[in-house]
């Protein structure tokens, strides 16, 4: 049988997937995927900015929410 992909485990995992993606997810996607409230999902953002991880937020000034984006992970990120 062909092996399956998993998913990640932790919802931290979840989230720097997501945020590794070239598109990369704002922050309604975020919390609905994780099932977090918004003010959450911010903290998290932040959480992983002190952990060493660089992200960039996107605003496309067309009425889209800004875009939340991993450009550079930690030396040590596991």
């Amino acid at each position: 049988p062909m092996p399956t992909q998993s998913k990640p485990k932790t919802k931290k995992a979840q989230l720097i997937q997501m945020l590794t993606r070239k598109s990369g997810a704002d922050i309604a996607t975020i919390s609905e995927k994780l099932g977090w409230l918004p003010h959450t999902t911010r903290a998290a953002l932040t959480g992983l900015r002190k952990a060493g991880f660089e992200i960039t937020s996107e605003k496309k000034g067309d009425g889209r929410p800004a875009c939340y984006r991993i450009t550079a992970e930690p030396a040590d990120a596991t």
